[in-house]
């Protein structure tokens, strides 16, 4: 198969896989969104879905939350991981919602990459589930698959952005980045990995991947 074929195979059998597509993360507007993704990094969805209502039942805007010592959101969001920064950069940003943006949280990549503790994939997801603007952002499961799947070289993240855009009709970049996170949460794993329940990468897979993959399980 041409690169074509495979990313053409890639957004047909997602569109299958996951017709209706979860939010992963739980939130209610912008603001919440932003802080919800911050709380993820090195951290699961799940973990972050059962601290951020404890959060928010005490500041779900940036007004309540600079009411609030970074102390306090420290302690809420301890078992986020990474707690210390986290819980500056929340009561940062905040601070700069109030004063710069009138406690709204900015729709473009620049300003919100501006913010403490917030990246550009943190902003990629803002700008795609809050404003609908289209982005791509890479978390490890995109970074893995598109390797997986032939469809990047890239040795980083910021080269795997460029090439899925590159590839992947920009209509398409908001719902993508999302189905292929779900596919690979439950079928292509960094561990306990079956290829046999894993149509995509047995059917495209790179030809080194693959063999690596067999070898492994031959042992």
């Amino acid at each position: 198969m041409t690169k074509h074929e495979r990313a053409t195979f890639v957004i047909n059998t997602l569109k299958d896989f996951y017709p209706e597509i979860p939010i992963p993360l739980d939130h209610k507007d912008p603001y919440t969104l932003l802080i919800a993704v911050l709380l993820s990094a090195q951290c699961t969805d799940v973990r972050v879905n059962q601290i951020t209502p404890l959060l928010f039942a005490k500041a779900d805007n940036p007004h309540d939350m600079i009411k609030l010592t970074i102390e306090e959101i420290k302690e809420i969001i301890r078992p986020c991981g990474l707690s210390p920064m986290k819980s500056k950069g929340i009561h940062g940003l905040s601070e700069i919602l109030i004063n710069e943006h009138n406690g709204q949280v900015p729709q473009s990549f620049e300003a919100l990459e501006r913010l403490p503790a917030v990246g550009h994939k943190t902003a990629s997801v803002v700008m795609s589930q809050a404003f609908g603007v289209p982005a791509f952002p890479v978390d490890t499961h995109i970074h893995r698959l598109m390797y997986r799947w032939n469809l990047t070289n890239g040795k980083n993240v910021k080269q795997t952005e460029k090439d899925a855009k590159a590839i992947f009709p920009k209509e398409l970049w908001n719902n993508l980045h999302l189905q292929i996170i779900w596919y690979g949460r439950e079928y292509s794993p960094a561990r306990g990995w079956d290829l046999d329940k894993d149509i995509i990468t047995k059917t495209i897979g790179r030809t080194t991947v693959l063999n690596e993959y067999y070898k492994k399980i031959s042992r």
